[in-house]
């Protein structure tokens, strides 16, 4: 029997401080006789800055622990930083917006903490153990802060379809995890790398695993068949907790399906392939197509959102290292745009009263012009126009298909993105043509909103003209997957 060896726990610090301080919060957070969620907030984003200043630590080298369950590298740091910064954006945020809709609870931002960890150790899962361990983490605050508004049924209906169908797809992961253990013997990634290197034919009992695996993977990402929750928990959701939900879970799962498929599956890339084409293809259909019928902009941006991880989906199939640059690169850009937008979309009042249907945008570029620049600059973005950022990632996505040979998925990105980009300039043109109502939005007077908005269309912008230092971090985190 092998001696007891105590874990090396410096690789996992940063999850292990944001544990420490989302457990004071909660003290903090009891014990004091008023409700102050301002200052829990403001603890939170301090936590979450100092994690991320910490990640720079583990730039350029390669660690493992806790048994080879949990690892981190130049992949795991970059997509962490993107977690946090989006975790902190959005409690930054989202303040003024709780205290208006009256559910500015100290367990909001220490959800959000939790959640962030759970995201940073799915980043890092070596092992399906932990991979599974970490989803859950990340996912049952989710579901709390989907029916945050008790009051609200739309609130309460979000969280309750969010938390059954989540369920769901925690039991197909569960399922195709236990299978794959069944036939490989092992749980650890690198096992179950040399186990399917040493065998001639790969068993039908581990492709259906993975297939369960990468269906379970899925929902997380909202991919098309796995997306019917997104619309609903988009709408249903409070506005700040809707933001959070497009910007940063999704990036999460991103890379936990890149580390999962590009690592231990990578001798299956024939059987998984055609699975991840035939998700990235479905999810660019509904997301252009089903988004144009839409009248309340939050399920629009769902839809939008679907549609934008089949595009980076795009790069997975593509299963190479510019694929995976390509992904880490739309990640990046998506966050961005998404923060902006969603910015613009809690500015969004009359009277006070929060309001949602696109049309309520109706001249808004006469009366807050600089705003709707801003907007126009989000949806310019997102629908891939040049010379805007998020040109710039769909092109990376669809080099790294054609570059794979996928010269037919290429195409039907380029078609999609076409579609698509119909309800972005349809906003523009609402903002900038329609008549404007006697009752426009009101003011944007709030200084955090305005912050993040300057900030985001700043970095939007700015891609544009400075791009190596993104191009450069994405070569990294690609090259750390691959041996580099």
């Amino acid at each position: 029997m092998k001696p007891f060896q105590a874990p090396e726990l410096m690789p996992a610090f940063p999850e292990i401080f944001l544990a420490i301080v989302a457990l004071f919060l909660i003290v903090l957070g009891v014990s004091r006789k008023e409700e102050d969620s301002t200052t829990v907030s403001n603890f939170s984003l301090f936590g979450l800055i100092a994690v991320a200043a910490v990640m720079c630590r583990f730039c350029n080298e390669s660690f493992t622990t806790f048994g080879g369950m949990y690892i981190t590298d130049s992949f795991a740091v970059y997509m962490k930083v993107l977690v946090l910064s989006g975790s902190a954006i959005t409690i930054f945020m989202s303040a003024r917006y709780m205290e208006r809709q009256r559910i500015s609870r100290f367990e909001y931002p220490v959800l959000i903490l939790f959640s962030t960890m759970g995201m940073m150790l799915m980043i890092s899962a070596n092992d399906l153990m932990s991979l599974y361990m970490a989803i859950e983490l990340q996912s049952l605050p989710l579901y709390v802060l989907a029916a945050m508004q008790r009051d609200n049924v739309k609130s309460t209906e979000a969280g309750l379809k969010y938390f059954v169908l989540g369920a769901l797809s925690s039991g197909m992961l569960l399922y195709g995890a236990s299978l794959i253990y069944g036939f490989t013997g092992a749980t650890n990634f690198d096992a179950i790398a040399v186990a399917l290197q040493a065998q001639d034919a790969v068993p039908l009992g581990v492709v259906t695993g993975m297939v369960l695996l990468l269906s379970g993977l899925a929902f997380k990402i909202a991919a098309v068949p796995f997306h019917m929750w997104t619309p609903d928990v988009y709408e249903g959701a409070p506005t700040s907790v809707t933001a959070f939900f497009a910007i940063v879970p999704k990036i999460a799962a991103l890379a936990l399906i890149v580390r999962v498929f590009m690592g231990p599956f990578e001798p299956m890339i024939d059987q998984w392939r055609q699975v991840v084409v035939l998700l990235a293809v479905a999810s660019m259909a509904v997301g252009a197509v089903a988004a144009i019928a839409q009248h309340n902009i939050k399920r629009m941006l769902a839809y939008s959102s679907i549609g934008h991880m089949g595009f980076a989906l795009v790069g997975l199939a593509a299963a190479n290292e510019a694929g995976v640059k390509a992904i880490a690169i739309y990640a990046a850009l998506y966050m961005l745009a998404s923060i902006g937008t969603f910015a613009i979309v809690l500015m969004m009042k009359q009277k006070d009263r929060m309001v949602e249907d696109i049309r309520d945008l109706a001249g808004l570029a006469a009366r807050q012009p600089m705003i709707a620049l801003s907007m126009a600059i989000m949806m310019f973005s997102m629908a891939g126009i040049p010379p805007m950022a998020g040109f710039f990632g769909k092109l990376f996505v669809f080099q790294a298909a054609v570059d794979a040979g996928l010269y037919g998925l290429a195409v039907f990105g380029v078609v999609a993105s076409v579609v698509s980009a119909f309800y972005y300039l349809r906003i523009i043109k609402v903002m900038y043509f329609d008549a404007a109502p006697d009752e426009g939005l009101d003011a944007a007077t709030d200084g955090r909103l305005n912050t993040v908005l300057v900030l985001s269309s700043g970095a939007v912008l700015l891609f544009i003209i400075l791009p190596a230092p993104l191009l450069g971090a994405a070569s990294a985190a690609a090259a750390a997957l691959f041996g580099g």
